[in-house]
Parts: C-alpha cells; structure tokens; sequence
C-alpha cells in the first residue's frame, strides 16, 4: 500500500486516504431572495463526482457564516435552516460514497461584495445585491476597491458567535470536519498580518494581539464541535513579502506560521491546511510544482501539528513522495479535481490498486 492510500486519523475520525479535495468557490447560488446561499444541484454534482471518483476528504467551498461574509453574492452561506438542510442532501450523498463531508466556513472581510470571477471579479456595492465590506482596518484591499467598514469590538465578538453557529449547523447538516478560513487575505488572515492590520487596540500591533480574533474564532468553533471530530485550519503560510528582497513592507511570515501552528494546537486544532498569498496585490509569487509544500514542510518538521500541503500538485508521484517523505501527512488537490475528479481513482491504480473506490456502476470501465 502507498503512503498516499493510508488512512489518516484524526482524533476518532478516520479518512481513508490521504488524497484531499480543496475548498474551491463555485459563484453559483441565488444571490437574492429564500434561496440566497443556498447550495444547489451543482453543488450536489460537483462535489459528488470527487467522492465517486475516490477522494478521501471532499471540502466544500468557503462558506460564509453571514450574508456580508460572502466573497460575492453567489456564494455559498450557512447562517439559515434552508442552507443548513440543502447541505444535508449534499452530505449524505458524500459519506455514502466513502468520502469524508468537510466545509470550510469563511468570511471574507475586505474582500467581500465582488462580481463572479468570470463577470470581471470586481467589486460591487449595494445596489447590485452588493454591500460595505467590513475588515480590521479601514484599508482598502487594492486600488477600486472600497474602503472596509473598521470592525469595533462588539462587531468583532458578533463574528466570533457567527462563527460558532455556523459550526454547529455544519454538524446537524451532516459534515464530519470543518476548517477555518484564515488564509488568502480574508478576514481572519486580514487580522493575522501586519500588511492588513493597523489596529492600535487588543487585536492589532503585537503578535499576540494579530492572532487575538483567530483564536478566539478557534475556541468557539472548538467548543460547539464535538470532541471527537476534527477541527482544521487553512493559513497562508507567508504573505510573500518577507520572501521577495525588493519589498521592505511588514507582512505575515512562515516564522509566524509556525509559531501560530503551536499556538493552533493548543486551542485543540488538529491538522494546518498550509497554502500562502492572497493578502498583498501584485505580491510577488515564486510559482511551481509543488511550490508551496516548503512550507507545509517546515510546519511538519519543527511543530506537533499534522499539516496539509497544497499547490500545483497534479501527478500521483509528485504527490506520493510528498506524503511518503513526511513532508505532510495529505495532499488538497484543488485545479487538479476539476480537470479530473477520478484523479484519485486513476492514482491508485497506478500506485495502489487496492485503494481504488470505483463505484459498482463503473467497474465495467476498470
């Protein structure tokens, strides 16, 4: 059996391989009306293809815990009984096909309120089914982008429990992990980095201050989600500033990522799902194969905390030698899934046929 075919335990919850499918925003609910973020049936055949074809955690996409959390009006939410019940449709076709239902809850502080990617991907204000993003500082995320709303103490604490409720309707709809969205410039990783964070208050300045929001958004989410089940935690590992010698501006760092990993573990979070960027424009990006494993990497070596490598992962070597070399204990596949969603079917047929999980409908093709 290949490293990349071995069950992954966490806590009481085993998954059966270490092939993962990344959170990855389709922009297709209802942006008004009953059945605004609610997922559809392209939720439902989208994420249902990755179990079929053998993906042992299937994620769904970020999922807002307030309307205003959304990164544009089509995404997906989980702060109503509609939402709540549609995933659960949605859940229980994932587990009965072998695959272990995750969600990733969100909010995308500043970089709230924009058009679908494929609509030109920029903001878009209150008459367009558009609203003020709110972020830790009244900093804009890039040039045409509006001025975020600073978030006061009691916004901040408002937050904290919407995180919490949407946990807990993750659990009744049916999702066995939920991961928290610190990464990419949203709003948890908005209050992370200094690039982002100017607040003068408990919440900004010092380290301690930076991680305030993100640890109290983990112990919430941490006592409504039951003891046995995993909590997971997706960070950009470094902001990309502190790795480009041209740039003297302050941003977040793999040195604050792995000690925030300690600091995660802690507060009882149990793998770090390591990607990188998404906080600075135009930051300067070293992209490759595996370009961001590094920094899953140096988590895994110098921390407790088990850790998922991303980016640019597309071959089922690339992505054995990277679980077998204890570099991370699971790969999220993200581009590579939507290309092929049997990716992980295919990889065990070369690595590992015994890990194969065709369905009895397509055992004519195998």
């Amino acid at each position: 059996m290949s490293a990349l075919f071995e069950p992954l335990t966490l806590r009481s919850l085993t998954v059966p391989n270490r092939i993962w499918m990344s959170p990855m925003c389709q922009y297709c609910a209802a942006e008004e009306g009953p059945e605004q973020g609610v997922p559809t049936d392209w939720h439902l055949t989208h994420l249902g293809a990755r179990a079929v074809g053998g993906a042992g955690l299937v994620m769904a996409e970020a999922t807002a815990v307030t309307p205003e959390g959304r990164i544009s009006p089509a995404d997906l939410g989980l702060w109503n009984d509609r939402q709540q019940e549609a995933f659960a449709r949605i859940t229980r076709f994932l587990s009965e096909h072998g695959a272990v239902p995750a969600v990733q809850l969100a909010h995308a502080g500043r970089k709230a309120s924009t058009r679908r990617p494929w609509q030109g991907g920029a903001p878009t204000g209150p008459g367009e089914n558009g609203w003020r993003p709110v972020a830790p500082s009244p900093i804009p995320f890039a040039d045409g982008h509006p001025v975020p709303e600073e978030l006061d103490t009691g916004g901040i604490d408002r937050l904290v429990d919407a995180f919490a409720a949407a946990a807990g309707r993750a659990l009744a709809a049916g999702f066995r992990v939920a991961e928290i969205h610190g990464a990419h410039g949203y709003l948890i990783g908005e209050f992370l980095s200094p690039f982002s964070n100017h607040r003068t208050d408990a919440y900004g300045g010092s380290y301690e201050g930076r991680t305030r929001f993100a640890l109290r958004v983990v112990d919430a989410v941490r006592a409504v989600w039951p003891e046995e089940l995993p909590v997971l935690f997706r960070v950009s590992a470094t902001d990309w500033l502190a790795e480009d010698p041209a740039d003297d501006r302050e941003g977040w760092s793999v040195d604050d990522t792995v000690r925030f990993a300690k600091d995660l573990l802690a507060h009882g979070v149990d793998l770090l799902d390591v990607s990188s960027g998404g906080n600075v424009p135009r930051a300067r990006i070293l992209t490759g194969p595996g370009y961001q494993v590094p920094f899953a990497a140096r988590v895994k070596a110098e921390t407790d905390l088990p850790v998922g490598a991303v980016g640019e992962i597309t071959d089922p070597r690339q992505a054995e030698e990277i679980v077998a070399s204890g570099r991370a204990d699971a790969v999220l596949l993200g581009r590579e899934l939507l290309r092929n969603p049997y990716w992980p079917n295919l990889a065990a047929r070369e690595l590992a046929p015994a890990g194969a999980r065709w369905p009895d409908q397509y055992h004519r093709a195998v």
